[in-house]
């Protein structure tokens, strides 16, 4: 555990604040799930909560057969890193943090496609080798809980009506999966 410095009381309510500085580093939305845990020291620990994180076998199935479906680079996201990916970059990608600009696919709710000529997005923030072919934003209940994308290289790069139509069938798919 690290040290911030940062002291807070807790109020009459038992609710303690989380400082803007650390809720930004942490990338803490407003309405986003902590889970708590104690350690035997007597700390308390807050951790994000990810829906998606509980689906990691599951969603690791779904890309294998959209990779071995399509050929491509299959990955499945929670709103903050790779949580399953199936194809040869999986130990570059997995659990990776995602690139803003695949946090702005997911916050716009629209399938986004790469289009020849098109800037590339890089799928993770630690590297830009791996760009976004087609990614569709998962959605239950009306809340952004990650996205499924096909992925390549600078080089190659597929984003045809077949994998739009694929990758908006299996973010609907998992939405409603996450619902039940």
């Amino acid at each position: 555990m690290k040290a911030t410095g940062i002291v807070r009381r807790i109020d009459d309510l038992g609710r303690v604040v989380i400082p803007k500085e650390i809720r930004r580093t942490m990338r803490i939305r407003d309405g986003d799930p902590l889970e708590i845990f104690t350690d035997r020291e007597g700390g308390v620990i807050f951790k994000k909560y990810s829906l998606m994180g509980g689906l990691t076998e599951f969603a690791g199935q779904m890309c294998d057969t959209l990779s071995k479906t399509t050929g491509q680079i299959a990955v499945i996201t929670d709103r903050d890193s790779c949580v399953a990916v199936a194809g040869l970059p999986r130990r570059e990608l997995g659990e990776k943090r995602v690139s803003p600009q695949l946090e702005g696919i997911m916050e716009g709710r629209q399938i986004y496609q790469y289009g020849d000529g098109g800037e590339y997005l890089p799928v993770s923030l630690d590297s830009d080798k791996y760009v976004v072919g087609t990614a569709a934003p998962i959605l239950s209940e009306g809340d952004v809980m990650g996205c499924v994308l096909l992925a390549g290289t600078r080089d190659h790069v597929s984003a045809g009506e077949v994998d739009y139509k694929l990758m908006q069938t299996v973010a609907g798919f998992l939405g409603r999966h996450m619902e039940s």
